[in-house]
C-alpha cells in the first residue's frame, strides 16, 4: 500500500511524475521566486494544506481512484458513518464494510460510472456504519482527470439524506419568501442598509428591487427611518422582540408622501460557520396594515367623542345659565381635538341670511385664555365687532353656513406666526376649523376650533364632530338669548 493511502490525506504520484530530490546544503533552503529573502517559511506543503482542507469541510468526502480504491476520507465521512480514515483509505470499494454485499456491486457500478460521465452524478443509496447501522445519504459524484486529460480516478462528496432535505427545504424557503411572498421581505446588513429585498417589499417602498440596495433608510421613508433604525440596532445586539411591532413610516412616492402602518417582526441573522455568533443583519419581515389600524383609530375616536358629547350634554343641562352651557359645550369639545377655540356672534339681526347683505359683523363671546390652552370664558356681549379681514375664515363660514377648513401650510415659522396674527388667532395656530352656528333657521354666529404645528390639519371627520358640537353651542346661544327678555321683565 503506498504511503498516500496510509496517510488518507496526500495525493499519489502520476506515472510519469518524477519523485522530487531532496535538497540540502550549507545555505540551507532555497528560497522560492518572488519571495523575500529571510522572511520564513513561505507557508504549510500541498499534504498539509489539502488535509487541512478536507478534514474542515461540512461535507463527508471520499476519493478513489482508478481503480476503484479509497484514497482519501475527511473527518466528516468518518462521523457519519464511524469508520476513521485509517481503516478507510486503501480498501477497494464499499463491499463489505461500507455497504452490504447485496447491494456492493449496483452501488459501485453507479459510482464508478461517474468517472466517464458528463458534470456530476447524484445519487441515494445506504450506506452501513461501524456499529452496524445504515444511513441513508445523498452523494454527488465527479472523475478527477489527470495531466493527460484522461479520469484518473474520482470523487464522492455525500451527506445524510435529512440534513440535505434540510437545506434544499431552506433554500425553497428562501427562494418563496423573495419571489412569491405576500408580505415584504428585506434583509438588511450590518450598517443597516437593505442588501436583499422582495418584489413585495419594493412595491411598499415605491421603487425597484435593486434601486433600494445599499442605500439608506433615510433615503427611503420621510418618516419613521430614525424609529426603525433603532429597532434594527436592537435587534443586532440583543437579538429579535418577543413580538412583532407596529411601526408609522411616511414612503416617498412620485405623488408626495404616503404614511403607511406596517406590522413588523424582526430576526438577527447570524453565520452559522463561525464558532461565536457573528451577526450578518437583520431580517425584516412586515405586512402592510394601515387600513385596518386606521380603522381601528377611528373606531376608538368615534367612540371618545361621542363620550364626550354626551358627558357636555350632561354637564350643560345642570347649568342655570344658558351662556354658561354653551362654554360647557366648547370646553369638552376641546379635549384631543384642538388648542383653543373661539365663539363669534354675528352682530344685529341675523342679515347673513338675506341673500345680497352686507358682510356680517361678529363680535367675541367666548374663547379660550390666548396664553396657552385652557377652560374657555364668556367675555361679555361689549358690542364691539371683531375686526376681521375680507376673507377671513370666520366670515367665510358665515357667508356660506358652511363649514371652512384653513392651514398655513409648510412656510418657515415667521410666517405662520404672521399668518395667524393677521387673522387675530393665537401665535401658534397652523390649523384652523370653522363651523357655523345656525339655531332656528338663522345663522347666529361661528365657532372656531384652533390647533398648533404639534397635530396633524382638520379633515373631514374633524368638521363633522365640529358641526355637532356647533349645533349644541348655537342652542344654548339661542336659548340664553330667549331668556335673556324675560330676565329684563
Amino acid at each position: 500500500m503506498s504511503a498516500s493511502r496510509r496517510s488518507g490525506t496526500t495525493d499519489e504520484l502520476g506515472p510519469d511524475e518524477p519523485e522530487q530530490p531532496e535538497r540540502s546544503g550549507e545555505d540551507g533552503p532555497e528560497t522560492p521566486e518572488g519571495a523575500h529573502p529571510g522572511a520564513g517559511p513561505v507557508g504549510p506543503d500541498g499534504a498539509d494544506l489539502l488535509a487541512a482542507l478536507l478534514d474542515g469541510m461540512d461535507a463527508a468526502l471520499c476519493a478513489f481512484d482508478g481503480d476503484g480504491v479509497v484514497t482519501h476520507w475527511n473527518r466528516e465521512a468518518e462521523r457519519i458513518l464511524g469508520w476513521s480514515a485509517a481503516e478507510a483509505v486503501g480498501r477497494h470499494g464499499f463491499a463489505g464494510w461500507a455497504v452490504r454485499e447485496a447491494d456492493a456491486e449496483d452501488i459501485e457500478g453507479r459510482l464508478m460510472a461517474a468517472m466517464h460521465a458528463p458534470g456530476r452524478q447524484v445519487h441515494e443509496f445506504a450506506l452501513l456504519t461501524k456499529d452496524g447501522g445504515r444511513v441513508l445519504v445523498r452523494t454527488q459524484s465527479a472523475a478527477v482527470r489527470g495531466p493527460d486529460g484522461k479520469p484518473a480516478g474520482l470523487y464522492c462528496a455525500f451527506s445524510e439524506v435529512h440534513a440535505q432535505i434540510d437545506l434544499e427545504r431552506s433554500i425553497a424557503l428562501s427562494e418563496a419568501l423573495f419571489d412569491d411572498a405576500s408580505w415584504g421581505v428585506v434583509l438588511v446588513d450590518a450598517d443597516l442598509r437593505p442588501a436583499v429585498v422582495n418584489a413585495h417589499a419594493a412595491r411598499a417602498l415605491g421603487t425597484g428591487r435593486t434601486a433600494v440596495l445599499g442605500r439608506p433608510l433615510g433615503e427611503l421613508l420621510t418618516r419613521g427611518a430614525e424609529e426603525l433604525e433603532n429597532v434594527l440596532t436592537h435587534v443586532l445586539a440583543e437579538g429579535a422582540p418577543p413580538a412583532p411591532a407596529e411601526l408609522w413610516v411616511g414612503v416617498r412616492t412620485p405623488d408626495g408622501e404616503k404614511r403607511r402602518c406596517w406590522r413588523s417582526g424582526f430576526l438577527r441573522l447570524a453565520s452559522p460557520l463561525a464558532e461565536e455568533p457573528v451577526p450578518l443583519g437583520v431580517g425584516w419581515l412586515f405586512q402592510d396594515v394601515t387600513e385596518a389600524k386606521q380603522g381601528e383609530q377611528e373606531a376608538a375616536m368615534l367612540r371618545f367623542r361621542a363620550n364626550q358629547l354626551h358627558r357636555a350634554a350632561r354637564a350643560a343641562a345642570e347649568c342655570e345659565d344658558p351662556a354658561e352651557a354653551a362654554t360647557v359645550h366648547l370646553d369638552f369639545a376641546l379635549a384631543g381635538f384642538a388648542d383653543h377655540a373661539l365663539v363669534d356672534r354675528v352682530m344685529g339681526e341675523a342679515s347673513a341670511d338675506v341673500e345680497g347683505a352686507a358682510p356680517a359683523r361678529l363680535m367675541r363671546v367666548a374663547a379660550t385664555p390666548s396664553g396657552g390652552p385652557g377652560p374657555s370664558a364668556l367675555t361679555g356681549h361689549a358690542g364691539l365687532p371683531v375686526r376681521y379681514g375680507d376673507g377671513h375664515p370666520a366670515l367665510q363660514c358665515v357667508a356660506r353656513a358652511g363649514s371652512v377648513r384653513a392651514g398655513v401650510g409648510s412656510v418657515p415659522a415667521d410666517e405662520a406666526r404672521e399668518w395667524a396674527r393677521a387673522r387675530q388667532w393665537p401665535e401658534d395656530t397652523v390649523y384652523a376649523l370653522c363651523a357655523v352656528l345656525r339655531s332656528r333657521g338663522r345663522t347666529m354666529g361661528v365657532v372656531t376650533f384652533l390647533r398648533g404645528a404639534g397635530r396633524t390639519a382638520f379633515e373631514r371627520s374633524d368638521a363633522n364632530y365640529a358641526e355637532d358640537v356647533a349645533v349644541r353651542i348655537a342652542t344654548a346661544l339661542d336659548l340664553a338669548d330667549l331668556a335673556a327678555p324675560a330676565d329684563r321683565g
